[in-house]
């Protein structure tokens, strides 16, 4: 099954490096890296607001778990924000393609 995994980064350099850890151990098929986003949110009593790079992970579904735990410690935040969830529907293209990392081969 299909897996996504959306993080928030502080800039594309840090985004980058971590993606090709997470596609380089094969615990991801693909990172799409977004352009520079404005991020509000509320942090320790207070709103703040920043300028950070957004990334969503394609994955399959076994391997979410490691994923996210392996991003957690790749992440430069001390507290990083790491949303994975499992996809109700894929394409079949698609779920061929995330499903080699569930077999352990290249995705």
């Amino acid at each position: 099954m299909a897996a996504l995994i959306w993080c928030p980064f502080p800039d594309e350099e840090a985004a980058l490096a971590a993606g090709q850890v997470l596609l380089d151990e094969q615990l991801v098929a693909c990172c799409n890296i977004l352009g520079s986003m404005t991020s509000l949110f509320a942090w320790q009593g207070e709103t703040s607001r920043s300028v950070e790079t957004g990334v969503l992970f394609k994955t399959d579904s076994s391997v979410l778990t490691a994923a996210v735990a392996r991003l957690e410690k790749l992440h430069p935040y001390a507290e990083p924000a790491i949303l994975g969830w499992h996809c109700d529907a894929a394409a079949e293209a698609t779920r061929t393609w995330l499903g080699a990392l569930a077999r352990g081969g290249n995705a």
